[in-house]
C-alpha cells in the first residue's frame, strides 16, 4: 500500500520506514505506528510516523492493517 498517503496510514498498523540515517542506503525498518506526524493529506517521500519503540522515519511500505 501506498505510504505517501496519510489516510492509508493507522495507528496500529505494522509498516516499514526508513529512519534519516538509512535515506541514502533505503534500508527499511519495521514496526507498529504509534504516532502518525505528518500533518498533510500526502508526503512525496512518506508520511513520518513514530513507532512504538520511538524510531522515526517516512513509510515506504503498510504491510498490514
Amino acid at each position: 500500500m501506498n505510504g505517501q498517503i496519510r489516510s492509508n496510514i493507522q495507528v496500529g498498523d505494522q509498516v516499514q520506514i526508513v529512519l534519516k540515517q538509512d535515506q541514502r542506503t533505503g534500508k527499511l525498518t519495521s514496526g507498529i505506528v504509534k504516532d502518525i506526524l505528518t500533518k498533510s493529506p500526502s508526503h512525496p517521500h512518506g508520511i513520518k510516523v513514530r513507532l512504538e519503540d520511538g524510531q522515526v522515519g517516512r513509510v515506504k511500505d503498510i504491510i498490514k492493517k
